[in-house]
Order: C-alpha cells, then sequence, then structure tokens
C-alpha cells in the first residue's frame, strides 16, 4: 500500500500522467506521418531501382547507365550507411532554420523519420518483388500493359502480401526509433519520463511505465498486422 502511494504521487500529482499522454500522442503521431512517407517512397525507391530505363543505350560505355537506379542506389546506399540521429540533427539544424525555424517538430522529425525509413522499405520491397516469379511481369506485358501499368497491377500487389512481416519489423522499429525525437525538443514518450524524473527524482517507475507503453503497442501493431497477414492469405 505504501508503495502504491509512491506511484499516486509520481505519476497523479500535479496531473503528472498528463506528460505520458500527451507524449503518448506525440509519438504515435509522429509514427504515423514517418511510416506513409516511408512506404511512399519506398515503393517510389524501389521501382526506380528496378527501372530499366537506359537514355544514353545508344552511347558507347554507357549502354547500361539508368540514371534513376543510379539515384536509388545513392540514397539508400547514404541513408543506410549513417545513423538516423544524425539524418534528424541535420534536418532540424541545417534544413529547417531561417523562414523555417517554425515548422512544427512533428513535421520535422515525421519527415526524417521517413526518410529513413523509406530506404529500408525500399529494399524490402525490392527483394519482395525480385522474389517474384518473372513470368509475372512479362505475363503483363504480353497482355499490353506498359511496364508501369504492370508493376502497378500486378507485381506489387503481390509483392507487398510477401513482404509483410519484415515490413511490420521495419515499423516497429520506426516507433521506437522515434524514441530519439527529444534531441530537437520534441516531447515523446521518452521524454515525458524524464520530465516526471526531472520533478520527483523517481528514474525506475517513469521509464518502466513508458517501457511496458511501448510494449503493449508493438503488441497491438503486431497483432493488427497479422490479422490483416492472414486475411491477405485466406484471400489468395
Amino acid at each position: 500500500m505504501e508503495y502504491l502511494a509512491v506511484l499516486k504521487d509520481i505519476f497523479l500529482s500535479d496531473d503528472r500522467y498528463m506528460y505520458i499522454i500527451n507524449g503518448l500522442l506525440f509519438s504515435i503521431g509522429i509514427t504515423l506521418l514517418s511510416a506513409i512517407l516511408g512506404i511512399i517512397l519506398g515503393i517510389i525507391l524501389a521501382i526506380m531501382k528496378l527501372s530499366q530505363w537506359y537514355p544514353l543505350k545508344n552511347i558507347k560505355g554507357f549502354e547500361k547507365f539508368n540514371p534513376l537506379s543510379k539515384i536509388s542506389y545513392i540514397y539508400v546506399d547514404v541513408i543506410r550507411g549513417t545513423p538516423v540521429v544524425v539524418q534528424l540533427m541535420i534536418l532540424a539544424n541545417l534544413i529547417f532554420v531561417g523562414i523555417l525555424r517554425d515548422t512544427p517538430i512533428i513535421l520535422i522529425g515525421g519527415i526524417a523519420f521517413g526518410l529513413n525509413s523509406g530506404a529500408y522499405v525500399a529494399e524490402i520491397i525490392r527483394a519482395g518483388i525480385e522474389g517474384l516469379d518473372k513470368g509475372q511481369m512479362e505475363a503483363g506485358r504480353a497482355l499490353g500493359l506498359s511496364y508501369s501499368q504492370a508493376m502497378k497491377e500486378i507485381i506489387i500487389p503481390q509483392a507487398i502480401k510477401n513482404i509483410l512481416p519484415a515490413l511490420v519489423s521495419e515499423f516497429i522499429t520506426l516507433l521506437k526509433e522515434t524514441s530519439i525525437i527529444g534531441f530537437i525538443g520534441g516531447i515523446d514518450l521518452l521524454r515525458s519520463a524524464n520530465i516526471i524524473t526531472s520533478q520527483t527524482y523517481r528514474g525506475v517507475e517513469p521509464l518502466l511505465a513508458v517501457g511496458l507503453i511501448y510494449l503493449l503497442l508493438t503488441s497491438i501493431f503486431t497483432a493488427f498486422m497479422r490479422k490483416i497477414e492472414r486475411g491477405l492469405k485466406t484471400s489468395d
């Protein structure tokens, strides 16, 4: 009973639980924003990497030069080769300055994490597409579809079913990665725990509460995605 009184003082006194609620809403919001951007960017990068556009094929030595694929490879290598916290700090301190300095932190973070996630999603989608039978594309082209139409109508929908588990893992990682948004002043779940600790001088309980919330969120998300995955398999 005495410890319950301590917990009550930590979280309920002065409405300190609101820090966690607001941090939870912030973390979910930035994760959804970055996930949407990451999916869109990942699909674009994967298609660029797998494209067959050779504008200089008539020039000797450049027959196999594909600028879209090259750009995609460079982007993915740079993003995957640098820490996400560095990318976040660059956007916050070098890009969103001057007239952009009043940009909401949730938007800055969403863009930073989305750009980072897009590189990983691109590789997941590329692997899923390349894992399909090449006859799928040939069949689509034989039906009169263009390359882009075949990708949109035949290849990508099938690839999504195959790569769903990997995408789920990427988005769970994304949710946990957003905990570094405090580096640029964002008050997410982890930052809210630090605020409560600074006011109560109790470091363990706020961190345990935040850890349990992260565990609950990832468990709910995993269960939801598994349900979708079973539905997709049933529809085959």
